[in-house]
C-alpha cells in the first residue's frame, strides 16, 4: 500500500473519530470505513473490561454461523485473542491469529464460514490504558504484510484515543449535571423551602389572632397546604442532593424514608460496594419506591432486601400495605413504576413488580455488574 493512500485512511478516520461522542456509535462508523477504505470485508470490536470480560460493541460482514442467534458465538465464551490480550501477552498487532471461534464453526460442522478462516487483532489503547480488541479479516487471506499491520496498529491507537476522550467527556458531563443538581438543590432550599416555611408560620399565626370560626379554617387549610408543600419540596431537594450516598445507599435510602415519614427495615448480604453508574440507579428507583410507599401504600413500614454477588445486585422493596390489582401483560399503571422499569433496563437489568389487593406490594430489579 503506498504512503499517501495509508495518510489518507488515517485521515479519514482521524475525522470521523474527532467527531464522535458516543462510543457505539464511533465504533460502528469506524470499522465500516476502515474495511471500505483498506478493502478487507469482515471485522469486529471487542471492549474488554477491568474484570477481563469482552463485549461485542461492533461488527460487519460476519460469517452466517458467527452472526446466527444475535451473534451469540461471539458473545459469549473465551477465545485466543481475549485469552492473551488479558494474561497481558497480546501488545501489539499481531500478523495471523486462527480463530477459535471460528474454528468450533468448522469442527461442529454449524454452517459456511465463507473462506474466512484467519483474522489479525489488535489491542485498543491509549498510553498504558487498554480498551479491547480491533479483529479484521477476509475470505482465504492468510497473511498480512508489515504495512498491513502497521496501518491497523495506528488506526486502533486512533480509536483507543477516542475511547479515552469519550470516557472522560462523559465524566465531565456527570460532574457538571451533580453540580448543576446540587445548585438546583441550594436554590431551592434557599429560596422556595424558606418561603413555604414562612407562609406555614403567617398561617398559623392567622388562625391563632382570629375568634371567627371560618376564618381559622381558612387559615387551617392554608397552613396544610403549606406543609404537604414543604413534604414535597424536601423530597425534591432530596431527589436532586441525596444526604448521606457518600456513606452508602443504605444510609441514604434510609434518610430518605425517615424524612419521609416511613420507617425502613433494610438488610445487605454480599459485597457492600457498587460500580458508581449502578448505585445511581439503586438509588433512583430507592426513591421512587419509598416515594410510592408514602402516597398509596397506606402502610408505614417498608422492609429493603439488598444483595450483591460476582455478576449481580439485587434489590427487593417490599411493603405490607393496601397493595392495588396488577396484570403483568398489561402496561405499568403509574409513571413512577415505568421510570423504575426504564432506569433497570437502560442497565440491562430486569424488573419485576408483585402486588394483590390487600396483600401489599413487591418491588424486585436485578442488575449485572
Amino acid at each position: 500500500m503506498a504512503r499517501y493512500e495509508e495518510i489518507g485512511i488515517l485521515k479519514e478516520i482521524a475525522e470521523l473519530l474527532n467527531e464522535g461522542t458516543d462510543s457505539k456509535t464511533v465504533l460502528e462508523g469506524v470499522l465500516k470505513k476502515l474495511l471500505h477504505l483498506t478493502g478487507l470485508q469482515t471485522g469486529w470490536i471487542f471492549l474488554i473490561d477491568e474484570q477481563g470480560d469482552h463485549q461485542l460493541a461492533a461488527n460487519v460482514s460476519l460469517p452466517e454461523p458467527l452472526a446466527h442467534n444475535n451473534n451469540l458465538r461471539m458473545c459469549t465464551g473465551d477465545c485466543w485473542c481475549v485469552s492473551r490480550y488479558n494474561n497481558g501477552k497480546l501488545n501489539k498487532a499481531v500478523n495471523i491469529i486462527e480463530c477459535q471461534r471460528i474454528e468450533n464453526v468448522l469442527l461442529e460442522k454449524a454452517g459456511d464460514t465463507a473462506g474466512l478462516t484467519h483474522h489479525a487483532t489488535v489491542p485498543l489503547r491509549a498510553g498504558n490504558e487498554k480498551f479491547g480488541l480491533l479483529n479484521v479479516g477476509s475470505p482465504y487471506k492468510t497473511h498480512f504484510e508489515k504495512d498491513e499491520l502497521a496501518l491497523l496498529e495506528a488506526v486502533a491507537f486512533q480509536i483507543g484515543t477516542a475511547l479515552k476522550r469519550i470516557k472522560l467527556t462523559q465524566r465531565e458531563q456527570e460532574t457538571a449535571l451533580i453540580s448543576e443538581r446540587n445548585r438546583l438543590a441550594r436554590d431551592l432550599h434557599d429560596s422556595v423551602n424558606q418561603l413555604l416555611f414562612s407562609l406555614s408560620l403567617t398561617a398559623r399565626a392567622g388562625r391563632e389572632m382570629t375568634d371567627n370560626e371560618e376564618v381559622k379554617q381558612t387559615f387551617s387549610y392554608i397552613q396544610d397546604l403549606a406543609q404537604d408543600a414543604l413534604g414535597e419540596m424536601r423530597a425534591l431537594i432530596w431527589q436532586l442532593k441525596p444526604q448521606g450516598l457518600e456513606n452508602g445507599i443504605i444510609s441514604a435510602l434510609t434518610g430518605y424514608a425517615e424524612m419521609l415519614g416511613l420507617t425502613l427495615e433494610a438488610k445487605l448480604s454480599g459485597i457492600s460496594s457498587f460500580p458508581e453508574k449502578v448505585e445511581e440507579a439503586l438509588w433512583r428507583i430507592g426513591q421512587e419506591a419509598l416515594g410510592n410507599c408514602k402516597k398509596h401504600s397506606q402502610t408505614a413500614h417498608v422492609t429493603l432486601f439488598l444483595n450483591r454477588s460476582r455478576d449481580f445486585v439485587t434489590m427487593t422493596i417490599q411493603d405490607d400495605g393496601c397493595g392495588f390489582y396488577y396484570d403483568e401483560k398489561l402496561e405499568l399503571p403509574s409513571f413512577g413504576l415505568k421510570n423504575m422499569k426504564l432506569r433497570t433496563e437502560a442497565l440491562n437489568g430486569t424488573f419485576l413488580l408483585t402486588s394483590e389487593p390487600g396483600k401489599g406490594t413487591e418491588i424486585e430489579i436485578q442488575i449485572p455488574i
